[in-house]
């Protein structure tokens, strides 16, 4: 058969109007490594969370003495530090940080003992938590839980065929986890140690501890900060108010600010509670001058935001290629949500009130330093695990210039 007759016959033959073509996107392409995946959606729910805290702190400051541009001013300039850690921490070779965890783990803990040292650790309303100087001055404690992440996250992943021990599947990780959190208790702060344990014990679930060595840890440790509750007579005055006829003031005050914003808010710029009425009203407070001045829906958006973070990082997680990273990932999310969790129970009144900031939103250089780090390193294991995460195939049709011939069959 010739050469003329073979493309004759070629031409001949009956071609489909609809051809459909799969293209994947790479995974070491850009837009293959990032775009359209769950840590992207995290990254955006940041961002707008960010936004969202730049403009809010503006109003919550309006009543200082330093002006309302104070806060504002180091805000913008911790996010600004925030972003480009957290673009550091993406480029980060998580094998060469897990090779020198203990060293990690130690210098943290060694941190938080320092904390403790009159003369050394920072004292404000009778709690030592802060390293620095004058003006600059970083919590400890923030950046203690991405240490406690890594060590426990290794620790799990080596000893994952005896977590159903005694000694290696409950009493040493259960000692990991108490050598962060009972500085944290000296300090005191009771809150932050409560949430240090809840989510190393979280990460014992993931990994298959057994039940029983969880609620026995729960037990033990319910015991325990009951017992240094009774011998704290602030925590206890804080408690009995709570529990009593006459709630703390601040509480107060924060469900004053979210009755008069109501559904649809008193308009920015117009709350009153900040204006000397609500104390911390810039930080652990924050969430009332929001439900005040922009309305119900701002305060339900912020809820939503968190459940959104929440659950990318979830379909984020499935694709995790080993268990330290899956722990490493789950950690950093469980301090992310569990916080902000706390911090909107403790604001609308359903937990007692504890000092602790809402991220992203909240004014605070340390907290704002560590969301960049734990959102960094969600970032970085994106780039890094073998292919995206929400199924970046495209299906690419083409429409044939001619028409097609029915099949006589």
């Amino acid at each position: 058969m010739t050469a003329a007759r073979r493309a004759s016959r070629k031409r001949s033959q009956p071609t489909s109007p609809l051809r459909v073509t799969s293209t994947a996107i790479h995974p070491g392409s850009p837009r293959g490594r990032f775009a359209l995946t769950p840590a992207a959606l995290i990254v955006v729910c940041a961002c707008a969370l960010l936004a969202l805290g730049l403009t809010i702190l503006f109003s919550a400051s309006a009543a200082f003495k330093q002006g309302p541009f104070y806060y504002l001013d180091k805000q913008v300039v911790g996010v600004v530090v925030a972003a480009v850690i957290a673009l550091g921490v993406s480029r980060v070779n998580l094998e060469w940080v897990r090779r020198r965890v203990w060293w990690v783990g130690g210098i943290a803990v060694a941190m938080l003992l320092l904390v403790l040292v009159p003369g050394l650790g920072i004292a404000v309303k009778g709690s030592r938590r802060w390293l620095g100087h004058g003006g600059a001055r970083l919590q400890v404690s923030e950046f203690a839980k991405i240490a406690l992440v890594f060590c426990l996250a290794h620790y799990l992943a080596l000893n994952q065929n005896r977590i159903q021990d005694l000694k290696r599947g409950f009493l040493l990780p259960l000692a990991i986890i108490g050598a962060f959190a009972l500085p944290i208790v000296l300090e005191p702060d009771f809150g932050m140690a409560a949430l240090f344990l809840v989510v190393g014990l979280a990460l014992l679930y993931l990994t298959g501890a057994r039940w029983r060595h969880i609620l026995a840890a729960i037990g033990l440790a319910g015991a325990g900060f009951t017992v240094m509750v009774l011998h704290n007579p602030n925590r206890l005055q804080r408690l009995t108010e709570y529990l009593g006829d006459h709630p703390p003031y601040q509480l107060v005050q924060a469900q004053a600010a979210f009755a008069a914003g109501g559904v649809e808010g008193a308009g920015l710029g117009q709350g009153r509670q900040q204006l000397s009425y609500l104390p911390e009203a810039h930080t652990d407070f924050i969430a009332s001058v929001v439900g005040e001045e922009l309305g119900l829906g701002y305060t339900l958006g912020i809820v939503a935001v968190f459940v959104v973070i929440f659950i990318a990082g979830l379909v984020h997680l499935r694709r995790a290629p080993n268990l330290f990273q899956f722990l490493l990932v789950a950690g950093c999310l469980l301090f992310i949500t569990a916080q902000a969790l706390v911090n909107l129970l403790m604001v609308t009144g359903l937990i007692p009130p504890k000092g602790m900031s809402l991220p992203f939103i909240s004014a605070g250089l340390s907290n704002l330093l560590l969301m960049g780090v734990l959102v960094g390193l969600i970032v970085n294991t994106q780039r890094s695990w073998p292919r995206p995460g929400l199924g970046l195939d495209r299906r690419v049709v083409e429409l044939s210039p001619e028409p097609a011939k029915e099949d006589s069959a």
